[in-house]
């Protein structure tokens, strides 16, 4: 479908349509991310049975976070040229053989293998902004980008189970049901999950609109990715960092956090990363409305500001300071992390909301780059922080880590908007992608746009 095809779907296509999209492509995302970071609970049995140490447990996680990153380019210029419906219901089934097979590994190499091929579930993110982005109009796209990127809440998926169904890792009998083919223990939760990857797909085919807008076919390939080389790009990617890297790589650390720090049970340990996980997934359709209404901008400032008082109190190690015991307990912890989650939920909308409004017509390639390199920070995020913890002694200071990366990008927002506003530049309500600019007008490479 050519660019001008796209943009009347956006303007024109059936409220109906839309929904359908957005339903069935948040669905798919919640339940991919599920599978994409099982191994946050599932890594605490798995370490057990297989005698893992805590740093094969740790790289375990790192890699099918890796895998969920890489190709997040690929997967959204694909989104874009062939079609989002086409590509989510491709991921969906390519994601299900190696779910089931990791419920079936008996070696770490196995288990290695096995969590790179189905950390693929985690490209899904870059389909589905590139989907609906298509879909949607301006004056709404952030809201709804919103409202598909609170599908995050799948990185709480398996910490349910475990928190409301304590049993689950026993339900099913060491030998299994179906002669072996449902496994038991820990490894019927990935042998499930792969069942409903496959019924999702099944469901996108059955229900999703036929129309399947392709806003990139027919543009050489130089084209499509030529908006990568302004360097608001690299910068929106540092911010993914700090909101979402960081989110993905909590999500899969903190249980063992919680356990090893303070000894609680795994049910707790879940349920303590559960009250971060939510608020930093169901508010991002807020971020998306208050983006919508006062502008990517003004909504991550508040962000960065809101992180960094927080972390600030996080990255304090236990100690007596001026006469007092400073000594939070899970509680207290978890509280504090509640209130990071929010920053985290509103902030992944607000720095999503730039790309569709500088880059309407480039949102797979764009928004590809920058879900990559944010979620290459989930995969350096959780060696970094149990580095940190060991050499220092105090798993708390892991924190430190995260704060200095919030502190830079606060920095290099300000920095920015100040030499933006001493120029004179204002940033417009719709700005206009270089791709989608006259000619002449376009600035370089390497050069920011008017805006911040």
């Amino acid at each position: 479908m050519s660019q001008d095809n796209t943009v009347t779907t956006r303007d024109t296509a059936p409220a109906r349509g839309r929904l359908r999209v957005l339903l069935l492509s948040t669905a798919a995302f919640t339940l991919m991310f599920n599978v994409w970071l099982m191994l946050g609970v599932l890594g605490i049995p798995i370490r057990k049975a297989l005698d893992l140490s805590d740093v094969q447990l740790e790289w375990l996680i790192s890699t099918a976070i890796l895998s969920g990153a890489l190709l997040r380019l690929s997967f959204g210029i694909w989104a874009d040229r062939y079609g989002g419906r086409n590509m989510m219901v491709l991921l969906l089934l390519i994601s299900a053989v190696p779910t089931y097979l990791f419920s079936r590994a008996t070696s770490y190499p196995e288990l290695l293998v096995c969590a790179a091929l189905f950390g693929l579930a985690g490209n899904s993110f870059a389909v589905g902004i590139a989907w609906n982005s298509a879909w949607f109009p301006p004056q709404t796209k952030g809201t709804a980008l919103g409202v598909f990127g609170a599908g995050n809440v799948g990185a709480a998926g398996t910490k349910l189970l475990v928190l409301f169904v304590p049993a689950i890792l026993t339900l099913v009998p060491p030998a299994g049901y179906l002669g072996g083919w449902l496994p038991g223990g820990w490894r019927a939760v990935p042998a499930f999950y792969s069942i409903c990857l496959v019924l999702m797909a099944g469901l996108i085919v059955a229900i999703a609109p036929a129309v399947d807008p392709r806003p990139v076919a027919g543009r050489a390939l130089r084209d499509i990715v030529s908006p990568l080389g302004y360097t608001r790009v690299w910068r929106l990617s540092l911010y993914y960092v700090v909101v979402f890297g960081a989110y993905v790589a909590l999500s899969g650390w903190l249980p063992k956090f919680y356990v090893d720090t303070y000894g609680v049970s795994l049910h707790d340990a879940a349920l303590y990363t559960a009250t971060f996980i939510f608020p930093a997934s169901l508010l991002r359709p807020l971020g998306g409305w208050l983006s919508d209404k006062f502008g990517p901008r003004v909504v991550t400032y508040g962000v960065f500001v809101g992180m960094v008082a927080v972390l600030v109190i996080l990255s304090i190690p236990p100690g007596t300071y001026l006469g007092f015991r400073y000594q939070p307990s899970a509680a207290v912890f978890a509280t504090l992390m509640f209130a990071v989650g929010c920053c985290m939920g509103i902030g992944k909308a607000s720095v999503f909301k730039y790309i569709p409004d500088y880059f309407p017509n480039d949102v797979g390639a764009v928004g590809g780059l920058v879900g990559l390199l944010g979620a290459l920070g989930g995969f350096f995020l959780p060696p970094l922080f149990g580095i940190v913890g060991r050499l220092t002694g105090v798993p708390q200071m892991a924190f430190a880590a995260l704060l200095a990366l919030t502190v830079g990008s606060l920095a290099w927002l300000h920095v920015t908007v100040m030499r933006l506003r001493a120029a004179g530049v204002v940033a417009p309500r719709y700005a206009v992608s270089p791709a989608a600019q006259p000619a002449g007008l376009a600035l370089k490479p390497g050069v920011e746009q008017a805006g911040a």
